[in-house]
C-alpha cells in the first residue's frame, strides 16, 4: 500500500485550509507541530490538552465545533484531528474517527498489528503531507527527530520504518535519517540537543527506548500551561531560530476543564463491544498504547462538547 497526498488531502481538505483554530497535545510534539502549522498555514493556537485537562481560550470556545486537534485522537464526530495512535481493538473503528487523519486508521491497522504501527511523529506526517523539507542544519534535523523519539524508533524498529518510508513515498527520507544509526549521531544528540533542551527546562522525564550504540534514553517533555509558559516560549524561539518557523502567538487561556483519565484491559472492551463501551464510559479521547491496554479520558459527557462546560477560570 502506498499513501497518496492528493487522496488524503481530498478526503481531509482542512489539512490545507488557512487560519484554522487548533488545540495541541501539551508536550514537545504538540509545540513543534504548532510552530510548523502556524508557519505553513497561519493556524491559530487556541488551547492545549494533556489527556486529562483541557486549557482553552475564548477562541476555542467560540469555534469549538471547528477546532482541529493536533497530535491527538479525539472521538466526537465534529472533532477534526490528526494523530498517530492505534484506536481499533479489531476491525471496528468508531464513527467519530471518520474525521481523523490517522495513518493507522487509513492503513487498517489494529491492536493486533503493533509491529506495523505508524513509527513516525505527527510532525513528520505533516512534513510529508505538505512535502516540506527541514532547514539544512544539524540542530534543525535533531529538533525534528526529537519529536516522539523518532530517531530511536528508526534505530529500534528499522524494518517497520523502511516499510512506512515506502508507503509515504516521494519524500527525502535519506537526508532526514542520514547517519541516525551511528555513534557520531548519538553523540550529537547527547552533546548538543539534550543539553540545550535541559537548559531550557524542556525535559520532564526519560522514555523507555534506548539507543543502539550508547544506550541513551529519550528525553521527553510534557508541560502544564498554568506555570510553564516561559518554557513554551523558549521552545518556540528555538524552533523559530533553527527551523525558521515563525512562532505562533500564545493563546490567552481563560478556562481549565478537568477530565478523568483511566486505563482498562482491552479484553474488557472487546467483551462489551467498542461502541457500547465508549458510550457507557462517555469517552472523549482514547488510544491503545499496547495490545493489552486502552487508555481513555472522559469529561462526563458523550455527545456534548467538554468545551461547553464551565470549568475553572484560569488564574483564579
Amino acid at each position: 500500500m502506498e499513501f497518496s497526498r492528493k487522496k488524503i488531502i481530498s478526503k481531509y481538505p482542512w489539512l490545507v485550509e488557512r487560519d484554522q483554530p487548533f488545540i495541541i497535545s501539551a508536550d514537545y510534539d504538540g509545540l513543534i507541530c504548532a510552530s510548523l502549522l502556524h508557519q505553513q498555514l497561519n493556524w491559530q493556537l487556541a488551547g492545549y490538552y494533556d489527556l486529562t485537562s483541557l486549557w482553552i481560550s475564548d477562541t476555542a470556545r467560540k469555534y469549538r465545533r471547528d477546532l482541529i486537534w493536533v497530535d491527538l485522537n479525539i472521538l466526537p464526530v465534529q472533532g477534526r484531528a490528526i494523530g498517530g495512535h492505534i484506536v481499533s481493538p479489531d476491525r471496528e473503528t468508531p464513527p467519530g474517527f471518520e474525521t481523523s487523519c490517522n495513518p493507522n486508521i487509513l492503513s487498517g491497522l489494529t491492536a493486533k498489528d503493533f509491529r506495523k504501527k505508524f513509527p513516525f511523529s505527527t510532525l513528520i506526517y505533516l512534513l510529508w503531507l505538505h512535502n516540506l523539507r527541514v532547514e539544512n542544519s544539524l540542530l534543525a534535523r535533531l529538533l525534528v527527530l526529537q519529536a516522539d523519539a523518532v530517531w530511536l524508533k528508526f534505530q529500534n524498529y528499522p524494518e517497520n520504518v523502511k516499510t512506512w518510508m515506502k508507503m509515504l513515498g516521494d519524500y527525502d527520507w535519506e537526508w532526514l535519517f542520514k547517519r541516525v544509526n551511528t555513534r557520531t549521531f548519538e553523540k550529537r544528540i547527547d552533546g548538543l540537543l539534550y543539553p540545550k533542551l535541559t537548559a531550557l527546562g524542556a525535559v520532564s522525564r526519560r522514555g523507555k527506548l534506548k539507543s543502539v550504540n550508547y544506550g541513551f534514553r529519550s528525553l521527553q517533555y510534557q508541560f502544564n500551561p498554568d506555570w510553564d509558559e516561559d518554557v513554551v516560549l523558549a521552545l518556540f524561539r528555538l524552533f523559530g531560530n533553527e527551523l525558521k518557523w515563525t512562532p505562533p502567538p500564545l493563546p490567552e487561556i481563560t478556562r481549565r476543564i478537568e477530565g478523568r483519565r483511566s486505563k482498562v484491559p482491552l479484553h474488557e472492551v472487546k467483551k462489551t463491544g467498542l461502541q457500547d463501551w465508549l458510550k457507557k464510559r462517555k469517552v472523549f479521547s482514547y488510544a491503545i498504547p499496547s495490545p493489552q491496554i486502552l487508555n481513555y479520558t472522559t469529561f462526563g459527557e458523550f455527545r456534548r462538547s467538554p468545551l461547553e462546560k464551565k470549568g475553572i477560570s484560569h488564574g483564579g
